[in-house]
């Protein structure tokens, strides 16, 4: 099921297949920015497999902010970070280590999103993590990956450190360091993105309100990290209706990624 907004005529010299991938990215990125998520000016970054490659990525330039991301900008790489389409911007290699480990560990993970926000690394460097005390929150029951921080992953080392990490999960929480989601589209990243910020925001706000915290009874999680499996995880009904809303959203909004 593909309700996106058709795109326009490759603007690069790119399959048609390539260009639909750069304008969902390019839209991903833009919706970052305003969902707030952004706020390390120019680090991070959301990478997608080129469709039909096992070994080329589409990658933001750096120096640019993900307000300036647009679908022709984008820079295609290897699994080394090295450029393979012509642009005027560097790419930062180190910044491609997490992002690379897991394409090329898990062909099931066409997009992978990596965010620094406030309220994700405020959770990360709490000892238990994400706390099962709302509905959203609850849909990640055993569901989300930890990964110990090992310094500014630059190191291609640790590539092997975080594929163990991440092992068949799509979500993981750096400590110390920030958020991840994965997977098969960047409706699916995105929608479990979107959902792990949301949970971690409402966690930073109830515990600063200093009033103890309510938790639901650990089957009650449970039972509703499955109807999320059915009802957005798996086919992706409900997370390919939320990303059709998102492009829509920002065709009204930030129309320029498109171009």
């Amino acid at each position: 099921m593909d309700l996106s907004t058709p795109s326009a005529q490759p603007r690069i010299d790119c399959s048609p297949e390539e260009w639909q991938a750069r304008v969902d990215l390019a839209c991903c990125y833009r919706a970052a920015y305003h969902l707030g998520w952004h706020t390390s000016i120019i680090y991070n970054h959301i990478t997608m497999r080129v469709p039909g490659t096992h070994d080329q990525f589409l990658i933001n330039p750096f120096g640019l902010m993900y307000q300036e991301i647009t679908a022709s900008n984008l820079i295609k790489i290897d699994t080394e970070g090295n450029k393979l389409s012509d642009s005027p911007h560097p790419v930062l290699k180190q910044g491609f280590v997490v992002h690379s480990a897991l394409h090329m560990a898990r062909e099931d993970v066409a997009c992978v999103i990596h965010t620094h926000s406030r309220a994700g690394v405020a959770v990360a460097c709490q000892k238990d993590g994400l706390l099962p005390i709302n509905l959203t929150a609850m849909v990640f029951t055993d569901r989300i990956a930890y990964y110990d921080v090992q310094g500014i992953t630059d190191d291609n080392a640790e590539r092997e450190d975080i594929v163990r990490a991440l092992g068949d999960k799509r979500v993981m929480i750096m400590r110390n360091h920030g958020l991840l989601t994965c997977g098969p589209s960047v409706a699916q990243a995105f929608a479990e993105m979107r959902a792990l910020e949301d949970a971690c925001n409402v966690q930073v706000m109830a515990m600063a309100g200093g009033a103890a915290l309510n938790f639901p009874p650990i089957e009650i999680a449970r039972k509703s990290a499955a109807q999320h499996d059915r009802n957005s995880r798996g086919g992706g009904g409900a997370a390919v209706l939320q990303w059709a809303a998102v492009r829509r959203w920002m065709e009204q909004l930030d129309p320029g990624y498109m171009n």
